[in-house]
């Protein structure tokens, strides 16, 4: 277990996270575009969005692996199931808080459920289960983090 391998695993599970999230938002499963979401805090600009996003959602991803890493460390154990535990807690704290909460908070173009008519939301706020996006984007978001955490978990399950 290294500190290398949880970088490696989180890089190797986002990439696998966010093209399986975009697939499902590809074949209309989910209308969710998180790495978007995340860009259109920084910029209006969507092309710009899109690649501030991606860039975010990485780095995102690596300091999520090393806060898996830190668990494993500090529990002196590490396998790839309990990286899909981690990744259960994790995709549910995303769903429920992070995006649903604190996203809409700080993001300067996202609306609320207080926003009214004449304000003008540019990005429909994610709600709870991010529901709002559609009735797969749960399931698909679950299933993304769960195949995050299992990569990551399986990492640094590898000797060093």
């Amino acid at each position: 277990m290294s500190i290398w391998a949880a970088l490696a695993g989180g890089f190797v599970g986002t990439l696998i996270l966010t093209t399986g999230l975009r697939a499902a938002n590809t074949f209309n499963l989910t209308r969710i575009d998180l790495p978007f979401l995340l860009g259109t805090a920084f910029t209006s600009d969507r092309t710009r969005a899109k690649a501030i996003g991606y860039s975010a959602h990485f780095i995102n991803g690596l300091i999520f692996a090393l806060l898996y890493y830190a668990v494993f460390a500090a529990i002196d154990y590490s396998s790839w199931w309990l990286g899909t535990v981690f990744g259960l807690v994790h995709g549910l704290f995303a769903a429920t808080a992070l995006v649903n909460i604190l996203l809409p908070l700080i993001h300067p173009r996202m609306g609320t459920s207080q926003t009214s008519a004449p304000d003008v939301a540019l990005l429909e706020p994610p709600g709870f289960l991010m529901l709002n996006y559609g009735r797969g984007t749960p399931t698909v978001t679950l299933a993304a983090h769960l195949a995050y955490g299992t990569i990551v978990g399986g990492f640094l399950t590898w000797p060093s």
